[in-house]
């Protein structure tokens, strides 16, 4: 069986033996294993973190194959987040695993136990659950990242990191921010935000209904993955920043 010294061997290189055991010790909750999601567990796992949960009650869709890392023709029914472990733990079989098939809201909100973690990442869209998850990991104690909207997206140069207060451009930040004034409820701490600027228009609406809203807003692989890849990047640069 292949050791975790071998698997980790190039990023042991990189970090120092003390580097690759802090990652392997810090713990990780990601809400959301869509598009973004999906491509963020990835990268924390192939960068030694073991301890990881992910959050996400969806199955596989064919409209997910285009973005997606659990999405292919084989995989379509079956949970994402059972289909993100399975291929978590062929990457590293020592990795710890958690996939839990149920959705954030303030009802559950309790049940996650938000406190235990090092890190919570929010990769998810709605907007209810998403302004309560950023002010409960806030308050849990925490450090948090959050992804802003992904979808409507091409350039990966207009692709920023920013505090949530100075995400600029973006739609649902704006709602996000607009929710806690209106509620008067804010999250206790700076969280730190992947969000882009760049607004493209859907040039796949019905030509017979011009008038017509898209409901669904197009998205491509290379756009969210960089977003997950981000929040990866950002968690792993906390974890080797602190101190010993």
């Amino acid at each position: 069986m292949i050791s975790e010294e071998e698997i980790f061997q190039r990023t042991g290189r990189l970090i120092g033996a003390e580097g690759l055991q802090r990652l392997q010790t810090a713990s990780a909750i990601i809400f959301g294993v869509g598009g973004v999601g999906s491509w963020c567990a990835e990268s924390l796992v192939r960068s030694g973190v073991r301890r990881l949960t992910m959050v996400d009650p969806d199955t596989v869709q064919a409209s997910n194959i285009n973005r997606q890392l659990p999405a292919t023709v084989l995989t379509l029914g079956r949970p994402k987040v059972d289909v993100l472990r399975e291929r978590l733990q062929s990457i590293n079989p020592s990795a710890l695993i958690t996939a839990l098939p149920e959705a954030y809201s303030p009802d559950n909100a309790a049940g996650f136990r938000l406190s235990d973690y090092d890190y919570v990442i929010d990769a998810i869209d709605s907007l209810e659950a998403k302004a309560h998850l950023l002010r409960t990991a806030a308050d849990a104690g925490a450090r948090v990242f959050a992804s802003m909207g992904a979808a409507l997206k091409m350039d990966p140069q207009k692709i920023r990191v920013a505090e949530f207060w100075k995400v600029r451009g973006c739609p649902l930040a704006a709602a996000l921010r607009r929710k806690f004034k209106k509620q008067h409820l804010f999250p206790s701490r700076k969280i730190h935000c992947v969000y882009s600027e760049e607004l493209l228009p859907n040039l796949g609406l019905s030509a017979e209904d011009p008038g017509a809203k898209a409901c669904i807003n197009g998205t491509m692989a290379h756009a969210v993955a960089i977003f997950g890849f981000t929040l990866a990047g950002l968690v792993v640069q906390d974890i080797l920043s602190r101190e010993k």
